[in-house]
């Protein structure tokens, strides 16, 4: 499927009484603004747009398949429980759950209507953040939700679980939120962060990591009870933190990425040829992506070079035909 046609292609479509082949159908276009990316599997990649579409690979990009979720929120985020059971968020309490490897997705009861910025998961239980201090949590996989308490009303931007019990979440005006029993009681951490904090990672249950708007970056060496600021070579906002198994640290940013090879005390830039609003990294097998608002670069040779993968082309991106059929029928 390497031309990036949807995975109905085989299928056909019916628009008014003249059935035609869905690959004549999918005559129009849509934007496909990367949000997101997730890897279950070694070889198994999804990636999410913001308008709902999905592109999903089984060959670590070799070749891509178009999906879609069939919601016209804004999507914000997903995490994938394994290589078919995933949960898409956004806009207005938004929850998708997918069991079928994102071929179909089915609303879930957020109990909420604020904005909802990220999500992760650790075995069947689930985290997400949001707008106005929200944190939901599923202990069954995504099935049903709680809200748990957070005392605070800001923007969660990010949150990020190391195990069933430790997690973190950073938002607007420097919040960072702490917790050592699964979210069951959320602490503020009083930091001199001033701007939002966008990103979050541990690599443990002692070191992590914090990053937001104008380059700020900040760093914990005991689970996340204090921070101290780290100097960063860039104003630019820092959007995703990780580190992959050679032990380097990187950061994602506007023009490219940071990289730090002294386990995250000092960082540096590293381009990549480009602005390409790098938004998220994301662990592939043994290597890193980086993914863009249209492109994904991925992590080569030496690790320390970065080449854009020829192979996702995001404005091929079809509709459905449902989608298709009502426009003809003008419903």
């Amino acid at each position: 499927m390497s031309n990036g046609l949807s995975i109905h292609t085989v299928a056909r479509c019916s628009i008014g009484m003249l059935i035609v082949p869905l690959l004549l159908c999918a005559q129009e276009q849509k934007p496909c603004w990367l949000r997101d990316g997730a890897s279950p599997a070694p070889a198994t990649a999804y990636l999410l747009c913001e308008q709902g579409g999905l592109w999903t690979t089984a060959d670590a990009g070799a070749t891509w398949a178009s999906l879609s979720t069939g919601s016209t929120e804004r999507h914000r985020a997903f995490a994938w429980l394994d290589t078919i059971r995933g949960i898409a968020v956004g806009n207005g309490g938004m929850i998708l759950a997918t069991g079928d490897g994102g071929k179909t997705w089915q609303p879930r009861v957020s109990g909420v209507k604020e904005n909802l910025m990220d999500v992760t998961s650790v075995g069947e239980s689930v985290w997400i953040s949001g707008y106005q201090g929200v944190v939901l949590h599923s202990a069954d996989g995504g099935k049903s939700w709680t809200r748990q308490p957070t005392q605070t009303s800001m923007t969660l931007e990010g949150i990020f679980f190391l195990d069933q019990d430790h997690g973190w979440s950073v938002g607007w005006s420097g919040t960072i939120l702490r917790t050592v029993n699964g979210g069951q009681t959320w602490t503020t951490i009083k930091t001199t962060a001033q701007w939002s904090l966008t990103a979050i990672c541990f690599a443990d249950v002692n070191n992590g990591w914090v990053a937001g708007f104008s380059g700020q970056l900040l760093r914990s060496k005991d689970g996340g009870v204090t921070w101290t600021a780290l100097k960063s070579p860039v104003s630019s906002s820092l959007t995703s933190i990780a580190f992959d198994h050679a032990g380097r640290g990187w950061i994602t940013y506007d023009d490219g990425l940071l990289v730090s090879q002294d386990k995250g005390d000092t960082w540096t830039p590293v381009s990549v040829g480009g602005r390409h609003f790098l938004g998220k990294l994301l662990p592939v097998g043994q290597a890193l992506w980086a993914i863009g608002q249209s492109v994904i670069f991925e992590q080569s040779g030496n690790g320390m070079e970065w080449k854009q993968n020829p192979n996702l082309v995001t404005d091929r991106t079809v509709s459905t035909a449902a989608a298709v059929a009502g426009k003809t029928t003008g419903k």
